[in-house]
């Protein structure tokens, strides 16, 4: 054994550079080149273009590429997203718009020229996997009559379209939310999920008998987010964020089956409605998960500590191809949704953040889709601030951005609407009214948004406005003018 060195007083200080230069080297490494990343190996990416200020489809590809993405799925045929795609080896799923379903069920020739326009132009070199016909069709009960009896005939049509063309590597599914169950996203246990009864004979079963047939997928948006928020402390935030360390566990009384984290219960209790229909071997694929970066006041745990946890670990997950309790080692294809914040999607502040960019390509926090980066090897977080409910007051007003550069025709029309809402809207921005002065379209637009929002907010109202209001805590009040708040 060689003899012992003598502590020296530098040593403290060498052991410190080392763990530093080792922690920068484990992040160079992991730097996300998009040259480093295998054909097909990461987790698939929502490529969304609801926004009016995001990179272009070429910029788009090397972006998904950076982080790792092995597919992507857009939600139309987009040719210069398609052409952009072209070459790149990931394989790519199309979405068919809902409003053209009732037209390809009712036509093969409807739906061979639509394979003939959309498809067949950029097959080999865009690796089209799937075609998704609608998207969370189910969901929209205002289409119940039109749309969702012809979802299978359209499916039909399309699958003989490719067929009769010698297209044998493009299989076909739809996207479907957790509400297509009885329970809707959170069925406890499992074991017991089964479809609604408004379309489980009519829709499901004929659905499933196809996707068996055609060897495909049933797609299903999953996203533990929603279930956690609204759960009111049932579900542990470390359960939903797939925390390989929680503690949690639940076992599901039927089955005997332990979960340890809330997407594998939600995938099981699909799995487990599919088997009531008999249809219990057909194969699922997540189309949509994640997590928001960001959101309204009101929407607790949305922050970019969360949705970088939650993807992480998502990704490292699927590296193993654990499969879930019921189904231990199915390989199964998942789309992280989504690509960027995309700034026009309406609804609440949650809509707007679930990107792994921001929309100029900077990206929201690093990712690697591909699991291969271990979890200590990413850089530190920002701790987040709303894992608890906000309390305090808040208010809705004209967006600082929208403030900037006033579209005064658009706020004009969405002042027009606020105050036709409800009763006494608009009364104290009338000449007189106690919020007439300042007489501008943008101090009126945000005395009627936030009235016309403290008056609906808990039917559903959002403070958006298309794109020109925004939440506040700061009181918007002045003077003798006084704005109503709501507590979080």
């Amino acid at each position: 054994m060689a003899a012992s060195m003598p502590a020296s007083p530098l040593r403290p200080l060498l052991l410190l550079l080392l763990a530093a230069l080792t922690c920068h080297a484990a992040d160079a490494s992991w730097s996300g080149s998009p040259f480093r990343h295998g054909r097909g190996r990461g987790l698939g990416v929502n490529y969304g273009r609801v926004a009016d200020d995001i990179p272009t489809p070429r910029r788009s590809v090397q972006l998904l590429r950076a982080a790792g993405a092995g597919s992507v799925k857009i939600y139309d045929a987009n040719p210069a997203v398609l052409r952009a795609l072209a070459g790149t080896g990931m394989a790519v799923s199309i979405m068919v718009p809902n409003q053209v379903i009732p037209d390809l069920a009712a036509s093969y020739a409807a739906a061979d020229r639509w394979v003939a326009a959309n498809l067949l132009p950029y097959l080999p070199r865009t690796r089209v996997k799937f075609l998704l016909v609608g998207n969370e069709v189910l969901s929209d009960g205002s289409i119940a009559a039109s749309t969702w009896p012809r979802i299978v005939p359209a499916m039909e049509n399309l699958h003989r379209s490719l067929r009769a063309r010698r297209v044998s590597r493009v299989k076909l599914g739809t996207t479907l939310a957790m509400d297509a169950l009885v329970a809707g996203a959170f069925p406890r246990p499992p074991s017991a999920a089964a479809f609604r009864p408004d379309i489980a004979e009519s829709v499901l079963r004929p659905l499933l008998r196809f996707l068996e047939g055609t060897n495909s997928y049933y797609f299903v948006d999953a996203y533990t987010y929603f279930v956690w928020a609204g759960s009111n402390g049932t579900v542990t935030l470390d359960y939903a964020l797939l925390q390989p360390a929680t503690r949690a566990r639940y076992v599901d009384p039927g089955t005997g089956l332990t979960y340890t984290n809330l997407l594998d219960e939600m995938l099981d209790a699909v799995g487990a409605a599919m088997s009531k229909l008999g249809h219990g071997g057909v194969r699922i694929a997540v189309a949509e998960t994640g997590w928001p970066n960001g959101g309204d006041y009101d929407q607790i745990g949305a922050n970019v500590r969360n949705a970088a946890v939650y993807n992480r670990n998502l990704a490292a997950r699927m590296a193993r191809n654990p499969g879930t309790p019921a189904r231990p080692g199915a390989r199964m294809p998942v789309f992280v949704f989504s690509l960027y914040n995309e700034n026009l999607k309406p609804g609440p502040g949650t809509e707007r953040h679930w990107g792994l960019y921001y929309p100029n390509g900077t990206a929201v926090y690093r990712v690697d889709l591909t699991g291969r980066r271990p979890l200590w090897a990413y850089p530190p977080l920002p701790a987040p601030e709303n894992d608890t409910p906000y309390k305090g007051q808040i208010w809705c007003v004209l967006a600082a951005h929208a403030g900037r550069k006033l579209n005064e025709t658009a706020v004009g029309d969405a002042l027009t609407y606020a105050c036709g809402q409800g009763n006494g809207t608009c009364d104290a921005v009338q000449p007189g009214g106690e919020c007439f002065q300042p007489n501008t379209g943008a101090a009126h637009a945000s005395y009627a948004f936030n009235s016309y929002w403290q008056q609906f907010r808990k039917t559903g109202a959002t403070c958006y406005f298309n794109n020109l209001a925004e939440q506040t805590i700061k009181d918007p009040s002045h003077g003798s003018c006084k704005f109503r708040s709501s507590l979080g």
